[in-house]
């Protein structure tokens, strides 16, 4: 790895890890094209940097992180069974679905034809939540549920937790926001898991790409959360369940 190659993954990270396409998928795919094998460090790196995506959102969302007691306590309950997946499948989870793309494109593929076969049936209620201090914990430990599908590259994050949000009466804004929310102690817990197990292997040049691509994806993933929202309130997601099965097929029969 290069400074060039860490602050391209930088910016992959800030544009895909608020949308539901997989950062983690793109950016095993993006090491692939650079010619990144997914060594120790790399896959470190790889989830090291979305914590910068992540402050993001602690940076345009610091009141609702820390001032609204209710959405603070039902963000906790969501992100419990993640840290309990997490914890324990994380020698399988980083040894094996990290270890190549055939996975990513699979998930990339069959969650974009899901994706697109939900937002043909999904209806919004009318009386859908849009207050999340009134999202109930059963609920909020359910979309935590759901979240923890995307401990499989290519699943998305974002997308497992704004379709489950939408199957549990959420408004569309509401879901996306709460996902935001939910990927701070997510990809905290991920990331200081990860560098306190592997930081000590680490090389003075390493920190330096790493601190490279974590402020380039926080300043990317500001523009990109944005940009995100707007969206979302005048669209559905059919045009990224397309997106994810155009660059499935991409990288099976052309790249």
């Amino acid at each position: 790895m290069n400074l060039l190659h860490a602050l391209i993954l930088g910016i992959v990270e800030g544009i895909t890890e608020f949308l539901p396409i997989s950062s983690t998928g793109h950016l095993i795919l993006t090491a692939q094209v650079l010619g990144l094998k997914q060594s120790e460090f790399i896959k470190s790196f790889e989830i090291t940097i979305q914590l910068g995506a992540i402050l993001a959102v602690v940076f345009l969302y610091w009141k609702q992180l820390f001032l609204n007691l209710e959405a603070f306590k039902r963000l906790t309950v969501a992100f419990i069974p993640t840290a309990i997946l997490g914890f324990v499948y994380y020698k399988i989870i980083k040894k094996f679905l990290f270890a190549g793309d055939m996975i990513v494109l699979w998930s990339l593929f069959l969650g974009g034809i899901f994706l697109i076969f939900f937002e043909w049936r999904h209806k919004e209620k009318e009386g859908a939540l849009e207050d999340l201090s009134r999202l109930s914990y059963g609920k909020a430990a359910l979309i935590g549920v759901f979240q923890s599908i995307a401990m499989v590259p290519g699943v998305s994050r974002s997308a497992a937790t704004i379709v489950g949000g939408l199957i549990l009466g959420m408004k569309r804004k509401t879901v996306v926001e709460f996902s935001f929310l939910l990927a701070v102690p997510t990809m905290l817990a991920a990331t200081g898991f990860d560098l306190l197990k592997n930081t000590s292997s680490f090389g003075q040049t390493q920190f330096i790409f790493l601190a490279a691509g974590f402020v380039t994806s926080f300043t990317v993933a500001i523009l990109s959360i944005q940009c995100f929202l707007h969206f979302v309130k005048k669209h559905s997601l059919i045009l990224f369940g397309v997106y994810r099965i155009v660059l499935a097929l991409l990288f099976w029969f052309v790249i």
